[in-house]
């Protein structure tokens, strides 16, 4: 990482829809010569390594002994995920991890043995191999209910739709999902544990909330991952998410990337690190405003985040009312009691931001507009602008000028585009990309699942799912951490730093910003999986990881330790 320079570039991992997908397998058949043979059989193989390397314990060498080795239990619809599936079970016996009569599969119906499809030679291959098999009928789900009930069948291979579903479950493949969901009063030992291929059976591009799903407790998610995996109220249904990378060319995956999975690695690399010549100007001044009577720690917490994202500077300017409590305890924020004089004047000289918060715990109250609309007019001469909580709903009206993001829940979300909830949790992409666009401004929709959105399309997921950080004022630290990023790239263009043309040294970009905003909050929430937190202990791993990250720079000698 260049300090005080621009940052280097990290791709994402792709992301991909159902459509991608399919033109996928085409274009590497048709320019790669990869048949839709060579697929199946790379994906399976590479799907029971991928297994058999996250869960050890399914498969003791030699297939264990008769009384302990589980029972492995595949489901299969008509197409190549169902192929997939039957090409990994065949590997594990192959690779002497599974026995051939700890296998059995379900079908919706039976390959016609004169078919020449990938299915109906993974099948005569398993067949050969003396793994039986049954027709989806009356016998058929007698047998699946009895084998989910029994202690021993411990793993079900959900091979029956992938990405070329195009509507719900039904028939058969309906029929097999029902009973494998279906509540059971048994110990959780008896309760089958179960991997789906590439996504669960039922998600798919046009999936709603209600439709039918498959509930599986891991996911081998083959690379390009699809974008249908990620949708908030999908997510749950894919349960851990293993990448099974390998079996496209990087340069065709690349060709049909629609959208990226970012991570704290990925997105942090995108910020310029700090000089070790800097001082705290060179980091950015945070100008915030936040809390009401009743919030006034979402003010302190978003200035905590601030600090812990690495602004130099954090000014809070408090409503009178809630001057003396935020004052008494600044610990390193400069607070200031508001007053009537405009920002554009109260903020001259040495207390210019570099970047400003709007809106935890602030608030609806009938001075909130005409103190936000004083804010708008320096976005418009480029000061980045992040509106949070009240904020985004007081700016609804308003079209920007690139340089804002906005930082809702779903709820907030909802209110600010007149969505409903449920239609922005069951697919965001399409209604953020409206909204970013019309309102040229960077979208951070906060959930189980953050999803970053530019004016541009840019499109970036972080895949968090840790309901530690389901805690009242996190959102306002991760308001925090957006302003200080912002502020600190803002700082190092206008500030030219070591003579860099401004447009090399790190200017703002919204969706950078919001990216590592986002991968930082999430990082810091893994060191508190096992346990609830308070959302100052957030801060606290925050900063240390955003030190690790960002403090680049050679302090030098006599430099160390001086005061900035």
């Amino acid at each position: 990482m260049n300090p005080g320079g621009a940052a280097a570039f990290v791709p994402g991992s792709a992301l991909v829809s159902g459509p991608k997908a399919r033109a996928l397998d085409a274009e590497a058949s048709a320019r790669w010569g990869l048949s839709p043979f060579a697929l199946v059989e790379a994906a399976g193989r590479t799907c029971a390594g991928v297994l058999a390397a996250a869960y050890p314990e399914f498969f003791p060498r030699g297939g264990g002994t008769a009384a302990g080795r589980p029972r492995i239990l595949i489901l299969a619809g008509s197409g190549n995920n169902a192929a997939d599936a039957l090409v990994l079970l065949r590997a594990l016996i192959l690779w002497e991890l599974v026995r051939p009569d700890q296998g059995t599969v379900f079908f919706t119906r039976l390959p016609a043995e004169e078919e020449q499809t990938p299915l109906s030679l993974a099948w005569k291959s398993v067949k050969a191999l003396g793994v039986p098999a049954f027709a989806w009928g009356e016998p058929a789900g007698a047998a699946l209910e009895r084998a989910c009930r029994e202690a021993g069948a411990s793993l079900v291979i959900d091979g029956l739709a992938g990405t070329g579903l195009t509507g719900p479950l039904r028939g058969a493949a309906l029929e097999m999902a029902e009973t494998l969901n279906r509540p059971r009063a048994e110990p959780a030992g008896a309760v089958p544990f179960v991997v789906s291929v590439d996504v669960p059976s039922g998600n798919f591009d046009g999936w709603k909330q209600g439709m039918p799903v498959i509930e599986a407790g891991a996911t081998l998610a083959i690379e390009p991952r699809k974008l249908c995996l990620y949708k908030p109220a999908a997510r749950p249904f894919g349960g851990r998410l293993l990448p099974v990378g390998g079996i496209f060319p990087r340069e065709l995956v690349e060709s049909c990337r629609e959208a990226e999975l970012l991570d704290w690695e990925t997105a942090a690399a995108r910020i310029p690190a700090v000089g070790g010549g800097a001082h705290k100007y060179e980091r950015g001044l945070v100008e915030i405003r936040a809390g009401s009577p009743g919030a006034a720690g979402a003010a302190k917490l978003a200035a905590r985040g601030a600090q812990a994202a690495g602004a130099g500077l954090v000014r809070l300017i408090a409503d009178p009312s809630l001057y003396p409590i935020l004052a008494a305890d600044p610990c390193g924020i400069m607070v200031a009691p508001d007053s009537p004089v405009p920002p554009a004047d109260s903020s001259a000289g040495r207390f210019k931001p570099d970047a400003a918060l709007l809106g935890p715990g602030w608030g609806r109250g009938p001075d909130r507009a005409g103190i936000l609309e004083k804010y708008l007019s320096l976005e418009k001469e480029g000061l980045p602008l992040v509106l949070d909580a009240d904020a985004v709903f007081l700016a609804r009206g308003h079209v920007f000028q690139g340089n804002a993001l906005i930082t809702p829940h779903p709820g907030e979300f909802s209110a600010y585009t007149g969505i409903p909830a449920a239609e922005i949790l069951a697919d965001p992409v399409p209604v953020l990309k409206s909204a970013a666009g019309e309102k040229n401004i960077t979208v951070l929709l906060k959930g189980s699942v953050i999803y970053v959105v530019s004016p541009d399309g840019r499109t970036g997921i972080l895949d968090g799912m840790n309901p530690a950080l389901a805690a009242g004022g996190t959102g306002d630290l991760l308001a925090g951490f957006c302003a200080a990023i912002g502020a600190r790239c803002r700082a190092a263009a206008a500030r030219n730093l070591r003579g860099k043309a401004p447009a090399a040294s790190g200017g703002f970009d919204g969706y950078n910003c919001a990216a590592a905003a986002a991968a930082l909050l999430l990082e810091a929430g893994k060191r508190f999986r096992r346990r609830f937190i308070d959302p100052l202990e957030a801060a606290g791993a925050a900063a240390a990881l955003a030190g690790e990250a960002w403090l680049g720079g050679n302090s030098g000698g006599g430099e160390e330790g001086r005061p900035r």
